[in-house]
Formats: structure tokens, sequence, C-alpha cells
């Protein structure tokens, strides 16, 4: 069976096997994948499988879809194409694709790691390892300044975005070591214990110290 494997900031957050013959992408909550992403459409895209062939196709998006780095409306894929949605990367793998090919396409698309020019491509930094957070265990954010001092927001989502558009927004990510955070848009970069956090995703700690956008808040794990 086909199946996408889709990515965040080189966090796999997901896979799916394309089971229906249509698979819908977007931010309302009626689609099969919900991607909570300001830059991604209400109905933004879908999977199409006919026969024994799937196609990708935009469903007249704002910010666009993209097939291996060009703009498309609706494409046949191969084992192995790359679709950009927003912040998102999504790999297709055709019925059969063995797991190593998984494992090679999971990331970065690097220009043939090297083989055909004989240059060394640095290797991507590997996900963490050496933890692994227990399903019981959930991150929350608690507000401690502003109108809304002493909210707390469950992390219930494998990405949530938070902040102001086209002022400051940022992502926090589950991952299966713990929690990171990333920013996303904006001029305001968000701050971990005083600290910018700038374009690489940086690991949450319990008790961590997070700003965003003049916000002041803080992380917690129960």
């Amino acid at each position: 069976m086909p199946r996408i494997i889709i990515s965040l900031d080189d966090a796999v957050v997901r896979e799916v096997k394309l089971s229906r013959e249509r698979t819908s992408f977007g931010r309302r909550p009626y689609n099969d994948i919900v991607m909570d992403n300001l830059s991604v459409s209400g109905e933004h895209a879908l999977f199409h499988i006919v026969g024994n062939e799937v196609f990708f196709e935009d469903l007249g998006s704002t910010n666009g879809s993209y097939v291996n780095g060009k703009a498309i409306k609706k494409q046949q894929l191969e084992s192995g194409d790359l679709v950009e949605i927003a912040k998102y990367k999504i790999r297709f793998l055709a019925d059969g694709a063995p797991d190593n090919q998984q494992k090679i396409l999971l990331g970065k698309p690097r220009p043939n790691l090297g083989a055909a020019t004989g240059q060394t491509t640095p290797a991507a930094q590997p996900v963490a390892q050496e933890a692994v957070l227990p399903s019981n265990v959930m991150g929350s954010i608690k507000v401690l300044s502003g109108s809304g001092a002493g909210r707390e927001v469950q992390l219930t989502k494998a990405v949530t975005t938070m902040g102001k558009p086209g002022v400051a927004v940022a992502s926090i990510t589950r991952r299966s070591s713990g929690y990171v955070v990333n920013h996303v848009e904006g001029a305001g970069k968000p701050k971990l214990n005083g600290v910018v956090i700038g374009t690489e995703p940086v690991a949450m700690k319990n008790g961590d110290e997070f700003e965003l956008a003049g916000t002041r808040m803080q992380f917690l794990l129960k």
C-alpha cells in the first residue's frame, strides 16, 4: 500500500497509508489530515488514487503546493517524490518501497549524497535517541504575562503553532525524545530562557521559560 511520511523541521510527525481513493489535507478539521498552520488553506490539497497510480492535486490553495521544488496543480507521483505544503514536507513512497528507502528519504533532500560528484555531503543531524518521552506524559504551555496570565494550554497535537501572523509565529513539535520549539515566521523571534531561537529547532525542558511576541510563558511536562 502506498504511504506518505510527513515531517516538520526534519522531525517526522506522522506516517499515513493511502488506503482511501482520496486523502485530503487542510487546516479545517474535516480534512483527512489536518495541518494546524496559518499558511495552509482550509482545503489545501489531496492525494488521489486511480488504479495503480497516485496523483497529488492542489485545490486552489492560497500559498500553493510543490512537488520536487516545482509549483503544481496536479501531478502523478513516483516513489520518493517530495511534496511541500507550507512548512510541511511529505515523502511519497509507492507500494512495496523498502524500509531503507524510507530512511534515506526522510528530512531535507540532498543531491545524490555526493555519489555522482565524488564530493562529501555533510550528514544530516540525527534525531536524538537518548531518551523516549512516555506516551502518557503531555506538554503544556502556561501563560505568565498579559491578559491571558494564568491560562494553561495543553499541547495535544503533534505540532502546535502560536503567535501573531506577520509579527511572530512559533511551533512546538512533539518528538519521540521530547518537545522542540522552532521559529516559523515574523521578525519577532521567540526566546527560550532568554536566548533567541534561531533557524534550528531547540529542545524544551520542564520549567523552561518561553517568550513570544512579548508574552512570557512556561513549558511544563505532566
